[in-house]
């Protein structure tokens, strides 16, 4: 199991090869920072493409509707996710 800031590390590569951000460096990407909207921009195809990522790299299913897009609020959030569904 990934400690909680090599974590954030790979779901960063993850945004952005998912969203394929080309001129986006994953270390740029803040923990907090909205992921989708007014932070990185990405809309929902990016977040079909990340969640299946997320699915492949982690075996975790995001959830659809509100807690969805609580999962997928920023890179903290999506971290949290991941570890609460690996326990």
């Amino acid at each position: 199991m990934l400690l909680p800031t090599e974590l954030k590390s790979r779901l960063k590569e993850l945004i952005v090869e998912a969203a394929n951000l080309q001129n986006v460096a994953p270390p740029s990407i803040e923990d907090g920072a909205a992921i989708f909207g007014e932070g990185l921009g990405l809309d929902s195809l990016d977040a079909l493409q990340l969640a299946m990522s997320l699915e492949e790299n982690f075996g975790v299913r995001v959830p659809e509707g509100d807690e969805g897009r609580r999962v997928f609020a920023n890179v903290n959030a999506l971290a949290e996710f991941v570890l609460a569904s690996q326990k």
